[in-house]
């Protein structure tokens, strides 16, 4: 009888042809490291899933609490004057209310994800009243197709409970 072990990602019951050993052990350093430099992904859970012969192995890694600074996008410059729309005294108490959320960071850079990002973005103009808003985000934020991102958080169901995190956050 073969002796298996389900620990060991260089035994993968002959799955090796789809998902290497050196990429499963690439992936668990990767998870290790993040965890040593109590990097968190906001509360999101990364899960690696393999399979071998007869069962199959799951990984999880649920971080939770606040963001650690995210490193700023090639390009951006720390302390960028921000838009004038977004430098208004009424932009300057919504940005104060993000920051406190841990949503933004001191320079205005979101800590959150890209869909969050857009939804955060999109009920900030709606409040301010910036009609161009995906340029002037796109801009403070060194991004690209904004909108994609905004119509992608309409179809997640988790969306809805930031939006109305937002909504609190804002009265």
């Amino acid at each position: 009888m073969k002796k298996r072990n389900e620990d060991d990602p260089d035994n993968l019951g002959g799955l090796g042809d789809m998902l290497p050993a050196e990429v499963l052990k690439m992936l668990n350093e990767l998870l290790e490291q993040m965890h040593r430099t109590g990097h968190i992904n906001q509360g999101s859970k990364i899960e690696v899933v393999y399979v071998a012969s007869g069962g199959q192995h799951v990984e999880t890694q649920v971080n939770i609490g606040t963001a650690s600074p995210q490193p700023l996008p090639k390009g951006k410059e720390v302390g960028k004057p921000l838009p004038e729309a977004l430098s208004t005294e009424a932009a300057m108490a919504l940005w104060k209310k993000v920051q406190r959320a841990g949503y933004v960071d001191a320079d205005y850079q979101p800590l959150i994800s890209r869909t969050q990002s857009a939804l955060l973005a999109d009920a900030m103009a709606e409040r301010l009243g910036i009609r161009e808003k995906w340029k002037v985000f796109e801009a403070l934020w060194n991004r690209k197709n904004m909108y994609r991102d905004y119509y992608k958080a309409l179809n997640l169901r988790q969306s809805l409970a930031f939006q109305d995190e937002i909504k609190k956050l804002f009265r």
